[in-house]
């Protein structure tokens, strides 16, 4: 399990990210805001844990742009702020536990170990939740995108991997991060499955005379939006 961990107390990362360590888990480090934020959306992890108050971009405006994304990764929360009111603010933005400093490592490890037992958000998202990127609108829960005055009607997995590029905008995914994303941990598709539907879902979204969305950077992955500065 993989956790990214944003906090501008330097000795409490240091404890944290070790104690973490100790129980299995994988962990990245952040100490301001705009560098948490580049992690969280570049990153595949499994949990997020943020302080309230940081340098640059606070812990509640990074929550609120990853579920402004479409991005349901469990946050947790760690602050001083302890009344009624903040905890509600955070809630509001998209958080999924709070733990006010100071705390008892054993509670937070509980609390984590309860976050990461939670069945994973569907990918084909919450009723009438939509993604827009560019020209381009995607219902994820009918599986049907808009281009212009286009409708197109997209397959389960062209929706998952269309989703996914427009999830994390402009922005370099591996071919590993895709796979893993379209196959899970388990499976391993044929050399050419990848590009086979890379190949499939351009041919529907990219209609003559409209703008590229996907990108490919060759021998990396795939980058997507007008402005992605892929290599073709």
């Amino acid at each position: 399990m993989q956790i990214l961990l944003v906090d501008d107390e330097v000795e409490l990362t240091g404890a944290l990210s070790r104690a973490l360590a100790r129980e299995g888990y994988r962990v990245d480090v952040a100490h301001d805001g705009a560098e948490g934020s580049r992690l969280a959306r570049q990153g595949q992890y499994d949990l997020l844990i943020l302080d309230w108050m940081l340098p640059h971009l606070s812990g509640l405006e990074i929550c609120q742009q990853l579920r402004s994304q479409g991005d349901t990764t469990p946050v947790l929360f760690l602050t001083a702020k302890d009344t009624i009111d903040d905890r509600v603010a955070g809630l509001d933005a998209g958080a999924d536990d709070y733990l006010v400093k100071p705390f008892e490592l054993r509670e937070l490890l509980a609390r984590v170990r309860a976050l990461l037992r939670r069945p994973p958000t569907l990918d084909v998202g919450t009723p009438g939740q939509r993604l827009r990127v560019e020209d381009l609108e995607l219902d994820l829960e009918n599986q049907v995108a808009y281009r212009g005055d286009r409708t197109i009607e997209l397959s389960e997995k062209e929706s998952k991997l269309l989703a996914y590029f427009m999830r994390h905008p402009n922005q370099l995914l591996t071919h590993s991060q895709i796979e893993e994303h379209l196959w899970g941990k388990d499976e391993k598709p044929s050399s050419n499955a990848l590009a086979a539907q890379i190949r499939l879902l351009r041919r529907k979204i990219e209609a003559t005379r409209e703008i590229p969305l996907i990108h490919t950077v060759y021998g990396k992955g795939y980058r997507f939006g007008s402005s992605a500065g892929g290599e073709s």
